[in-house]
């Protein structure tokens, strides 16, 4: 169980990211192809790939949201009534403006600092079996820096939440290792999200020692598991990952998850609903998770929590509830009906 810290006032959860504006389109596999990406992942991309990718989808329906893998875990918490902060960079634009009218909105705290750089952007790619192929732009948000970091944020928090996606810009390392020795000596919980499988390749041995020196919570999915483990079986990659950190959570899809805590391996069924789009299904069980922590519930209830989350977010387009869902889902909380709508 964690432990409350005094005179934390209404911050529950602080988080470094990539506020992105998502850029939704429906594709088929044989675009995908032709186009070189890999199914399933985000790839990194400059000016000119992302220019190459806007004229293929001009002829497309686009749907714009506002994204980024953390923001969308602190947008989700705060909407269902445990505020947060989303610390990141965006440019001086229109997407900015969008951006802070969205925190605002879902009672999120904004902490997002400008630069003369456009703000990031996400074009993603929904596959006919509604699996997501992301291509993200960047733009402000490699600028983000130690500087960008605010010390007594992080000390008020219960939670200090990052993923993976921060160690692809050197300033944005930077400022995550800042804010980790902050959060030790506020004792403040670490979150880590591993989030993609090209990012635990890239960083295979830093995370391993990122885990093990510093994070009290890791999520990862089974391809992140595995990369990280060199196994493909999610039990025994969430035995592994609890060795190094105190709970270590490892998702498999339509199989479940499974969550190490303390050398107890703890098994979450998952709702069982067909996708309309997977986007962000990671973001909002980290959110469920630890929300439920902040809401004191049992290990195993913030896992089924966080299951249920999920289950529900792969049923709408984009990686964040709608006002209308967010109503629904608060009610279920108060009423506690989500546990009725999950398996035995």
């Amino acid at each position: 169980m964690m432990g409350h810290k005094e005179n934390q006032g209404n911050i529950k959860i602080y988080g470094i990211g990539n506020p992105l504006i998502d850029i939704l389109v429906f594709v088929d596999d044989d675009e995908l192809a032709a186009l070189g990406l890999h199914k399933g992942t985000m790839h990194l991309i400059d000016e000119e790939r992302r220019a190459e990718l806007i004229t293929f989808i001009s002829k497309k329906k686009a749907v714009y949201r506002c994204g980024g893998s953390c923001p969308n875990t602190i947008i989700t918490m705060s909407a269902l009534g445990e505020p947060g902060i989303a610390a990141g960079k965006t440019g001086n634009d229109e997407f900015h403006e969008i951006y802070k009218r969205t925190l605002t909105e879902t009672g999120a705290f904004d902490q997002l600092t400008t630069c003369d750089k456009p703000t990031g952007s996400s074009i993603i790619l929904i596959s006919p079996d509604r699996e997501r192929t992301m291509n993200t732009y960047l733009g402000a948000n490699r600028f983000f820096g130690p500087e960008d970091v605010d010390e007594k944020s992080i000390a008020q928090a219960e939670i200090f939440h990052f993923t993976g996606y921060m160690w692809d810009t050197e300033s944005q390392k930077a400022a995550v290792l800042k804010a980790i020795d902050i959060a030790h000596r506020h004792e403040t919980l670490i979150s880590f999200d591993i989030a993609d499988p090209f990012a635990v390749s890239r960083n295979r041995e830093a995370f391993f020692q990122l885990i093990q020196k510093h994070a009290d919570i890791t999520f990862a999915n089974n391809e992140e598991a595995r990369i990280l483990f060199d196994t493909y079986d999610s039990r025994e990659c969430a035995k592994e990952l609890g060795k190094i950190c105190t709970t270590g959570i490892v998702k498999n899809g339509k199989i479940g998850s499974f969550i190490s805590h303390q050398k107890e391996i703890l098994t979450i069924p998952v709702k069982g609903k067909e996708p309309i789009d997977t986007t962000g299904a990671g973001d909002i069980y980290a959110a469920g998770f630890l929300f439920g922590r902040c809401r004191r519930f049992s290990l195993y209830d913030s896992g089924l929590f966080a299951s249920f989350l999920a289950g529900e977010i792969i049923r709408e387009r984009g990686a964040q509830f709608s006002f209308s869902s967010i109503r629904r889902l608060r009610k279920a909380l108060e009423t506690g009906s989500w546990k009725l709508q999950l398996p035995d």
